[in-house]
Parts: C-alpha cells; structure tokens; sequence
C-alpha cells in the first residue's frame, strides 16, 4: 500500500490544485484522437486496440519515471512522484467546476462544460439536479478511484486509471460513431469504477445528516441505472439530500429515459447544491484521517 505517496499527492491537490501545465490527462486526449483520425473505424476491434494501445504506453510511461524516480534520494523520489500523482486527483477542479452554477450568469451554458447532455432547454431546477449529479458521479471518477488505485498501484495505477477514464469520457457513447468504436473504452471503465463507485456511496451516507435515509436510498435505487456504478453515488447523495435525482433527459437531441433516484422530501434549488456542495470538508478529513493512519501503521 502506498499510503504516504497517497496523502502527499492528496494535500499537494487540496493546496496547490492544477499545475500551468500541459495535464497529462489532456496528452492522453491528444493520442486517443490522433488514434481515431488514423486508426478509426466502426468495429470493436479498432477500438479494442485503442483502449490496449493507451493502457499499454501509459503503464510503459508511468514504470518508466518509477525507474528513474529509484535514483533519487527517498524524500526527493517521493516528492516527485506525489507531484505527478496529484494530477490524476481532481477534487479541487470538481468542486470548482460545479460550484461556478453557483454564481454563473449562464448557468445553463456553465453545465454545458461539465456534461453530455443537452443544457439548452433545462429549466433551472434541470440545471441543479445535473449539478448535483456530476458532484457525486465524478466524485469516484475524479477522487476515490484514483486514489484507490493509487493506493493499490502507485503511479502506475493512478495513470492507468487516468488513461481508462479518459477514453471512456472521450468515445464511450452509445452514438452511430461510437456505439461499437467506444464498447471496449465504456466495458474496461464500468469494471474499473466497480468498487469505487460503491466506496464513494459509502463516503456520501457516512457525511449525511440523516444517515438511514441516505442509506435507504443507496439500497433501493443505487443499482436502477443503466450504468452499473453511477446510479450509486447518486442515489446516495440524493438520499442524503432527500431530493430525487435522475429522470428524463436529452442527449445529442435524443430523450432519454432514465428512473428517479432518491426520496423527493424537499425541491431541488440552488442552496440544494450548495450544501452538497460543503461535503468536500468531510471528504477531505475522512479522506487524510484514513490515509494518514495507514501510513502510520503500514
């Protein structure tokens, strides 16, 4: 376990956020559509060898710069690899992004830069919910998971993740161009968030204030969505809220059906987002409570 290399990359985000930097997960961008100009076509197995071409040159990368890293002194190696390891963490940028609905003059034109899914015709409470939603999706996506494989891996592991989510975010859309292109990029994402994206919901119930609630809507509707991981987090964090989340929404022009979530006992609104919103304390303390034992047991 790399709990030290964990609780250093975790304070470096929490303080200094994203580097003025080109991100790594923005070079990974830039090899999937260099790949798909090229290599692309409407079959799984173009695909397939996307999602094994990335996942096989980040891992080369990453063990490559562990490598050089054993050269340095301990504490310097450290620093270096918990800088690196930092990017992959997002807790900072998450909560920035969905806090700017907050105080945006567009809102609607501000979700469009955190979702897929059509923002032109929400109304404002639409807009809330979507907040709400991508808080506590991204939640695993953007924090628990890679610091899960972190923990597991080191930096590997990390920008491994980094690498699968990326591609998932990127071509796993059930659209003409991407329903088979995108298979592979969406299947190796849903088994790598499996267990996240459950730890996440954990997370969310252990900072409710009506913690039977939030667990209640966790047991009945965390499972209801398509998606075999995001439906839990967000039914936990609707549960905690008690708000319903989910339901109908439009993407790339198409209505798309999707269960409610959660127990409707107050309306969504604007304060509804902002007290999700405050979680990131407790997240932060459980978080380095956690890591911080580990690393002194370990």
């Amino acid at each position: 376990m790399f709990f030290e290399l964990a609780a250093l990359a975790y304070l470096i985000d929490m303080i200094l956020g994203e580097f003025p930097c080109k991100h790594p997960v923005a070079l990974m961008g830039d090899f999937i559509n260099a790949f798909e100009r090229r290599f692309y076509s409407d079959r799984i197995l173009s695909g397939a060898l996307l999602v094994i071409g990335l996942i096989k040159l980040t891992l080369l990368i990453s063990i490559a710069i562990v490598y050089l890293c054993g050269f340095l002194p301990d504490w310097l190696a450290l620093t270096v690899l918990a800088v690196l390891a930092s990017t992959g963490l997002a807790m900072n940028m998450l909560h920035e992004s969905v806090a700017a609905l907050l105080t945006a003059e567009q809102p609607k034109q501000a979700l469009s830069y955190l979702v897929s899914r059509d923002t032109e015709d929400m109304t404002e409470i639409e807009v809330y919910k979507a907040g709400l939603e991508t808080w506590a999706e991204n939640l695993s996506d953007g924090v628990v998971a890679p610091l899960f494989y972190l923990l597991l891996f080191g930096l590997p592991g990390i920008a491994v993740y980094k690498a699968i989510n990326t591609m998932d975010s990127m071509i796993a859309y059930k659209t003409e161009r991407y329903f088979y292109f995108g298979k592979w990029a969406a299947i190796v994402d849903d088994i790598a968030n499996y267990i996240p994206a459950r730890l996440t919901a954990l997370l969310i119930v252990a900072l409710a204030e009506d913690r039977q609630r939030a667990w209640e809507s966790l047991w009945c509707d965390g499972n209801k969505l398509e998606s075999p991981n995001a439906g839990f987090p967000i039914a936990a964090m609707a549960g905690s809220l008690g708000v319903a989340l989910g339901g109908d929404a439009s993407y790339h022009g198409k209505i798309k059906h999707k269960p409610t979530l959660g127990f409707p006992v107050t309306p969504v609104d604007k304060s509804t987002l902002a007290k999700a919103l405050q979680m990131k304390t407790g997240i932060n303390l459980i978080v380095l409570s956690l890591l911080a034992a580990g690393a002194l047991l370990s």
